[in-house]
């Protein structure tokens, strides 16, 4: 299809912006920016907040989003999510509409992790914080009023990343149990050379020169297979997933490429390319009602 013309429009209006100076006006403008665009807030079945403490002391701060309409009298499904951003960008509060309306959406409670960000905390240590999460919020389910058999990990972006890579760390540590990861246009290579990062370098949203700082933030000038799940040496034993790519994201063939391991290694997968979206589509819901199709299929 051709780029949603909403967009299309948004990246003509916004190609003349002059790029931040540093990390911190990233942030600030990350925030700003994504916000504007996700729309009105959907209603919601109640939101908490949950502090968990990390080996080291760390508390790491967990919020979780009730779908609308939800009977809290019987455990509930419920999803692990970890945020985009590169590893370096992004927080809970500007994931709040995003979550909620995945909690709607999927009909899970939603728990987004405030995992800490490179380049003060780079790999393995936001990795470890969302592991440490899932194992927090496995041990405590019937507190939570979840079911920790219908528990599954998602996350967008570098969030996808992170959750691929807990569902590997869970697998080889023995748990928790994960009942499905949902990995939406995940960032799983540092190689960058596939057809997609080349037709799609710039002018998209996200641009390659953004990917490649933010691998430096995270990985610094090391590889490691735990932070490029794409390149784990198997990956035979994983929960199914279901793994949304974008058609114009330079992340697009990489995680068709994690979709296609998982199916050579055993692992049940749905794989679904979002027509005319670009990256960060999660946000994008205030922009164009095409974005609403994310929502429609992580539900299904």
């Amino acid at each position: 299809m051709p780029l949603d013309e909403r967009i299309a429009a948004f990246l003509t209006a916004s190609a003349d912006a002059l790029p931040p100076a540093s990390l911190a006006e990233m942030r600030a403008a990350t925030e700003t920016g994504l916000r504007r665009l996700q729309g009105e807030e959907e209603a919601s079945g109640g939101v908490r907040d949950y502090t968990v403490v990390a080996a080291d002391g760390h508390r790491i701060a967990l919020r979780t989003y009730l779908p609308a309409g939800v009977n809290r009298a019987n455990a509930q499904p419920a999803m692990l999510f970890a945020h985009g951003g590169g590893w370096c960008l992004g927080s809970l509060a500007l994931y709040d509409r995003p979550c909620q309306a995945l909690a709607n959406a999927t009909g899970r409670v939603i728990l987004s992790v405030d995992y800490r960000l490179a380049p003060e905390y780079p790999f393995p240590q936001p990795l470890e914080d969302v592991y440490q999460a899932l194992r927090w919020v496995a041990q405590r389910a019937p507190q939570l009023g979840i079911d920790a058999q219908r528990l599954a990990v998602g996350g967008d972006s570098a969030g996808g990343n992170l959750a691929a890579a807990v569902a590997l760390l869970a697998r080889d540590r023995g748990g928790p149990h994960i009942e499905r990861q949902l990995l939406l246009y995940p960032a799983l290579s540092r190689e960058m050379a596939t057809t997609s990062y080349c037709e799609f370098a710039e002018g998209h949203f996200l641009t390659r020169d953004a990917m490649v700082f933010c691998w430096q933030q995270y990985l610094a000038q090391r590889r490691d297979p735990g932070a490029e799940p794409l390149h784990a040496a198997t990956l035979r034993g994983l929960p199914p997933a279901t793994i949304l790519s974008c058609e114009y994201d330079p992340l697009r063939d990489e995680a068709e490429q994690y979709a296609q391991r998982l199916r050579e290694a055993g692992v049940s997968v749905r794989c679904e390319r979002l027509p005319g979206m670009v990256h960060a589509c999660i946000h994008m819901l205030g922009l164009t009602p095409a974005a609403r199709r994310l929502f429609e299929l992580a539900g299904e």
